[in-house]
């Protein structure tokens, strides 16, 4: 596998987004989940991402058994934000509000460190930047776990380019995580620029538009029901058929260039920057090792100009009202 660099961190040039395996993504399969997770170092993509909110709690723990005995071999990035002085594992009704205070920095890092069954995380994230606590106290505590050798690097999910700058000024921020896709590019806009002009790598989560971009399901009917897709603005009503124009494109050029359409989405991610390391989530070994392949696929200046030319433009927000408002802080 090859390469890529988020700013002084080494990483595999695709990662592997492990939420599904636990959570929100209907039924889970914890014993695929894990072997999928050994499937991964096989193919070289030692890049996991996590959350302590995912399952909630489970995910860290499911992540700690398989890569146990290996360690090392992985490059392990969670993320916390939420309260979960009273969750209870699996069900994310317990979990408490958001806090990125020094305090709550602090206390969270034990519980994943734990979890990961491990005694250093290398990239730890604010999950979503807390409104009411300045960017400033919650990078300054997470510099101190850093100091401290907890943490090895630190980052930013969904942050906005003004927000980024004050972190940035207190620590260096390795990554920032936000969706981007072919179908949800607003990162160019401002913080994609700033990452670069700052020297942040850019991990893009759901580069494959929650599995939609890849083909994986034309319509919530197809989705277990537990599944958060099935309510998901860009997936229902009108905006499901607009969408699904979107999707065909893409099928279409993948077809023209005999790979597959979630290889084709892949490769414009990385092909936007060696800066750019996509995180594709999956719960099973099949869909790992298609993903793993898209890093030997070769997109021409004609493949990328038409891409931009004929793929129409999504229809609806990727997340309903509430979460849009806690996103580009």
């Amino acid at each position: 596998m090859k390469q890529r660099r988020l700013r002084d961190l080494e990483v595999s040039a695709i990662g592997l987004g492990c939420m599904g395996m636990s959570a929100f993504y209907g039924t889970a399969d914890e014993d695929e989940g894990i072997r999928t997770i050994r499937r991964a170092l096989e193919l070289g993509v030692t890049f996991l991402d996590t959350a302590q909110l995912y399952g909630p709690l489970t995910n860290e723990t499911l992540i700690g058994r398989a890569i146990k005995g290996h360690r090392d071999e992985y490059v392990i990035a969670t993320k916390f934000n939420y309260r979960m002085d009273d969750a209870v594992p699996g069900d994310i009704s317990t979990v408490g509000r958001q806090d990125g205070s020094a305090e709550h920095v602090r206390s969270s890092v034990h519980g994943s460190l734990k979890r990961l069954g491990t005694d250093y995380i290398d990239l730890y994230y604010q999950h979503r930047v807390d409104p009411n606590v300045p960017i400033e106290e919650t990078v300054g505590a997470m510099a101190e776990l850093v100091a401290e050798g907890k943490v090895r690097h630190i980052g930013l999910s969904e942050a906005g380019a003004q927000t980024l700058r004050r972190a940035n000024a207190v620590h260096p921020i390795t990554a920032v995580q936000t969706e981007y896709s072919l179908w949800s590019r607003d990162p160019e806009a401002a913080v994609l620029p700033t990452c670069r002009e700052l020297g942040i790598g850019f991990v893009p989560y759901s580069p494959l538009g929650r599995g939609f971009l890849a083909g994986r399901f034309t319509s919530p009917d197809e989705l277990d029901e537990g599944d958060f897709r099935r309510n998901g603005p860009r997936f229902t009503g009108e905006n499901l058929k607009a969408n699904l124009r979107l999707t065909e494109k893409v099928k279409e050029i993948a077809t023209e260039k005999g790979v597959t359409p979630a290889q084709l989405a892949l490769a414009w991610v990385l092909a936007q920057g060696e800066d750019l390391v996509p995180i594709p989530g999956t719960k099973r070994r099949t869909y790992l090792e298609q993903n793993a392949a898209a890093v030997d696929v070769e997109l021409t200046k004609d493949d990328l100009a038409r891409i931009d030319a004929e793929l129409p433009e999504p229809a609806g927000d990727r997340y309903d009202e509430a979460g849009m408002a806690a996103v580009d802080l």
